[in-house]
């Protein structure tokens, strides 16, 4: 075997890899223990760039010598190798240290937009979507009794929700309203203006 094929070999193995994990991770198939193991993700994750277990610093956690950086470094050493190799004439040991280069720079990019992909990651708190104490303002009046429409900014997200007033008296359009409890998926709010006195 000659350099050049050498070099088509761990071009040809490290493409066919990625394309491999590129398509399983949307089945989430991970390796612990010596064996596989398959999670259904209906959600539509990635498996590679979500967190495991909630933990909000997954990106700065990852190892650089991953499955992913790996396959991309015998990809682009393979690649600009045997480019090397076919169209300069460098000698050898020349082109095998600016393959690795390549390959460096390869996993090195991948594993930089991986790092960010997971860094977006952050574990959920139920304080962050607790309705009690929200502020908002109704945007469909409330009647005696009935229900109506407030929205309000919650986690960096506009919402609505459905609304009745805690006093069971009315309450007009636009007005300010902090939510004192929550059930069932209403909110039962009463006027800030009260409660701020």
């Amino acid at each position: 075997m000659n350099l050049e094929s050498f070099y088509l070999i761990c071009f040809l193995v490290g493409f066919m890899l990625s394309l491999v994990a590129f398509v399983l991770q949307g089945f989430n198939f991970h390796w612990s223990e010596g064996h596989f193991h398959f999670h259904s993700d209906a959600g539509g994750h990635a498996g590679g760039a979500h967190g495991h277990g909630g933990n909000a610093h997954h990106g700065a956690d990852m190892s650089k010598f991953n499955f992913s950086t790996l396959t991309a470094f015998v990809t682009w050493f393979g690649g600009s190798g045997y480019l090397l190799n076919k169209f300069t004439g460098l000698w050898g040991l020349l082109g095998l240290v600016l393959a690795s280069l390549a390959g460096m720079a390869g996993a090195g990019i991948v594993f930089y937009f991986l790092a960010k992909l997971a860094g977006r990651d952050h574990t959920l708190k139920s304080a962050d979507f607790d309705m009690i104490g929200v502020l908002g303002r109704v945007s469909s009046t409330v009647m005696p009794a009935g229900t109506g429409e407030m929205v309000f900014s919650q986690n960096g997200a506009r919402r609505a929700a459905s609304a009745r007033s805690d006093d069971g008296l009315a309450i007009a359009r636009d007005v300010e309203v902090v939510v004192t409890r929550f059930e069932n998926g209403i909110a039962y709010v009463r006027r800030w203006e009260e409660l701020s006195r």
